[in-house]
């Protein structure tokens, strides 16, 4: 059998493959849904910026570790730090939209964020699967990894802090007020 299910099936039996995969999407989602709470409100003290730039870094780090490593363990943390990542960029991304867009076309603006995001799985689902078939299902996961690395390399160097308390101010100006950004 080939693929992630045949690798592991040489060295797991079968129960164990299935215990694992349940293993593993706990370890993925758990600390994802539980640490959100804490991001997102630490995203309102310290800036969206560097939530979702390490964030976007540590969830590429995680996933190709991911193509590295082999037995429970060590997957079962790259899984736990991939979940951390995922919890530092999604409040923060909604939280920057809040910031930017004014209320009367905020809806619509999380509507296109959602569209394209989601839009973003999919492609990437049938992406992934035609660089598997090519390539192998390592190369499909490392290519992954790297991306979303590179996407969090692409704002740390392009993407301005939103959040007003924490924008570069020069010196001698005052911070604009509510009204002012909106």
């Amino acid at each position: 059998m080939t693929g992630w299910r045949g690798d592991f099936s040489r060295s797991f039996s079968p129960p164990a493959v299935w215990g694992f995969e349940k293993s593993a999407f706990l370890a993925r989602f758990t600390p994802r849904y539980g640490v959100q709470l804490a991001t997102g409100a630490l995203s309102d003290r310290w800036g969206r910026k560097s939530l979702i730039v390490s964030g976007m870094v540590l969830q590429g780090a995680a996933i190709l570790s991911l193509t590295m490593t082999t037995g429970f363990l060590p997957w079962a943390l790259a899984c736990a730090l991939l979940g951390v990542g995922t919890a530092m960029v999604y409040p923060t991304l909604l939280a920057t939209i809040g910031d930017v867009a004014h209320p009367s076309w905020r809806g619509s603006a999380v509507g296109v964020y959602r569209l394209w995001r989601d839009g973003g799985y999919a492609l990437g689902a049938v992406l992934a699967g035609l660089t598997a078939d090519a390539l192998g299902v390592r190369w499909a996961i490392g290519t992954i990894g790297a991306l979303t690395v590179l996407s969090g390399l692409l704002a740390l160097a392009t993407m301005r802090e939103t959040l007003a308390a924490r924008q570069t101010v020069p010196a001698g100006s005052e911070l604009p007020t509510a009204s002012e950004l909106t």
